[in-house]
């Protein structure tokens, strides 16, 4: 997919919103799963006749339309606390893992020609580190023909779970990071290009000589960007790839926090994938509009339940099975309308 399928098929999305019609179901978060969730929008209208109006705007804006009401579901890269959840009486869950990756734009490098870990890409955001032949950079790759060339760093210019990912791995592993910058889904940078969801910052570093960005890994795959590979916490040099997330994933205790909010940065393992991260989804647990909420959870259990395979071919990590046994328990069990009957059953 290149960016003008991405442009196309976000700009059908948002026409749906025009013609949608009351069963078609509506949401608005993170760019992170977009790819994945128009993937499975499109099999799921074929096979029901339901459309999905999905907004990729970014965690922060899709956190911020669930708890205005003005959506059925948010979507969001960054988890809420248990007492957020509690004081705004969303119910939380995990639909899809997946990874972020650093991209470049520099001649004559390939794929996974590089390695960075994460110290160097900390220095690099941080205003640091200036140039590719600096000797952090250089000790990382002995082989490498590094060019004297000014580093460009794009980052995200929105509210985003992407972001709250990366700085939280940046942070786990510079402790710089944390003291000066921290870990937010919109956070003070001190140097870069913004630019808005995964899809700009996509679009801004395969503009860009020079530059270095990070995004979702279906992004870059689809759109052919150069990726780096990088040092995991067991000190070993890894390509981004369906093994590697798989491997950062498996040890994860889903139940350890609330609404599911593990963060899956840092991983030990040698083969993990060191920014591995999942994604959100919001609902209500007493909705107002419980006809369109049930709608949705249904095309939840249908992604669950049929979207594996899609979901594998964009490079995403499925949920596993005994994860979306419980997460469908518990929509039996807090999910319900206004007498307390659940808005979903495994029947249903």
């Amino acid at each position: 997919m290149n960016f003008a399928r991405i442009a196309f098929a976000t700009a059908a999305l948002a026409l749906s919103s025009v013609v949608a019609n009351a069963a078609d179901i509506s949401g608005a978060g993170a760019t992170f799963p977009y790819p994945i969730y128009a993937k499975w929008a499109d099999a799921y209208k074929k096979e029901t006749g339901i459309g999905l109006n999905y907004q990729s705007i970014g965690s922060g804006g899709g956190i911020k339309q669930i708890k205005a009401k003005t959506v059925t579901f948010g979507a969001s890269d960054a988890p809420l606390t248990g007492k957020d959840l509690d004081e705004s009486g969303l119910a939380q869950f995990p639909m899809v893992m997946g990874a972020i990756v650093p991209v470049v734009n520099l001649e004559g490098v390939k794929p996974g020609d590089l390695t960075l870990d994460g110290p160097t890409i900390a220095k690099i955001y941080l205003g640091q580190i200036k140039s590719w032949d600096d000797a952090a950079i250089a000790k990382l790759n002995p082989n490498a023909k590094l060019p004297k060339q000014a580093i460009v760093p794009v980052r995200r210019s929105d509210g985003s779970g992407t972001t709250y990912n990366f700085a939280y791995y940046l942070a786990d592993v510079s402790p710089e990071w944390k003291s000066k910058v921290g870990v937010s889904t919109a956070l003070q940078w001190p140097v870069g290009i913004g630019a808005k969801g995964n899809e700009g910052v996509a679009n801004n570093v395969a503009n860009t000589k020079g530059s270095i960005g990070y995004v979702e890994y279906a992004y870059a795959k689809q759109n052919k960007l150069t990726y780096t590979k990088m040092m995991n916490k067991a000190g070993k040099s890894v390509a981004p790839s369906m093994a590697a997330f798989q491997a950062a994933a498996a040890n994860a205790d889903w139940k350890s926090q609330p609404g599911y909010g593990v963060i899956l940065a840092n991983q030990p393992g040698d083969q993990s994938w060191p920014m591995t991260a999942a994604t959100w989804i919001l609902l209500y647990k007493k909705p107002q509009d419980t006809a369109s909420t049930a709608s949705a959870l249904k095309f939840f259990a249908w992604s669950y339940a049929k979207g594996d395979k899609m979901a594998e071919e964009l490079d995403y990590v499925p949920m596993p099975a005994n994860v979306v046994n419980d997460i469908e328990k518990m929509w039996s069990a807090e999910i319900k309308d206004a007498s307390g009957k659940p808005l979903y059953s495994p029947t249903n």
